[in-house]
Parts: structure tokens; sequence; C-alpha cells
């Protein structure tokens, strides 16, 4: 499985931990989420209506050796903010190769399926599949 390191960590992290303790997990990543720097505003962000709660993304992808991942996700929605926290600290100022060679199904490794509803697992792949989506719309065409 090609995954960046930090986002191999992450996953580490969570294998590491049974149970109920991966929930743990997942709200301390929510509390981490990072917030939105002063000049993004959420109405420039692409939303991601497969989540069920509102979840707002933006791909800078200027750098395609250095693209930067912001997210937007109410407090009272940490299961959302949790997996966009997971993608902020496993993905962000990863290269645009790396990021597209994550595998679309990575979360089934966080292994969260027995306690997190199929719904909101939709939800993180939605994600990962937006971030790839702005990243090969952005690709430059000679390569």
């Amino acid at each position: 499985m090609s995954m960046p390191a930090a986002l191999a960590e992450v996953v580490s992290d969570f294998q590491e931990v049974q149970g109920q303790d991966k929930l743990q997990l997942l709200l301390e990543f929510a509390n981490e989420l990072p917030p939105l720097p002063a000049d993004l505003e959420q109405a420039a962000m692409e939303p991601v209506p497969e989540c069920q709660s509102p979840l707002f993304l933006h791909v800078d992808a200027d750098d395609p050796e250095r693209v930067r991942l912001y997210f937007s996700a109410p407090a009272e929605a940490p299961t959302t903010r949790g997996f966009a926290a997971i993608l902020a600290a496993g993905l962000d100022e990863q290269s645009a190769a790396d990021i597209l060679a994550v595998p679309d199904d990575f979360y089934t490794d966080l292994g969260l399926a027995a306690l997190i509803s199929p719904l909101r697992l939709r939800g993180m792949s939605a994600m990962l599949a937006r971030i790839k989506n702005r990243l090969r719309a952005t690709k430059p065409t000679d390569e």
C-alpha cells in the first residue's frame, strides 16, 4: 500500500488501539483540525455533500511538491472533523503524486467500520476522492 509516511503513522496510531479507544482517538483528531487561514473564506471552498455534516475543503496545488489542504467542519460534527483532521495530518504538505497514490479505501485500515456507520465512512472516502479529483484537474497537461 502506497501511503505518505505521515498518513501511515496516523493509520498505525489507529491500529494500536482497540474498540472505543478508536473513537476517542478520532475525537482527539477532531480537536486538532487546523483552523482556516485568515485569507481563506468558506465560500471559496468546495462542499463535500456526501458527508453527513457540512464539510468544505480547499486544495492548494500551486506547488505540486507541497500540496496544502484546508478543511472546514463544525465543532458539533466531531466524526466529520476527525476524518478531515486525519486527512490534514496525513496528507497536508505532501506531493500531489504521493496523494494521488493513496489507496481510495485506506480508511478501512483505521478499523473504524465496526464503530461508525457506513454513511459516515463514505464521507471520508468522498473527501479523499474530491482531493484527488482537484489534483487531477490542476495537473499540468505537459506531463
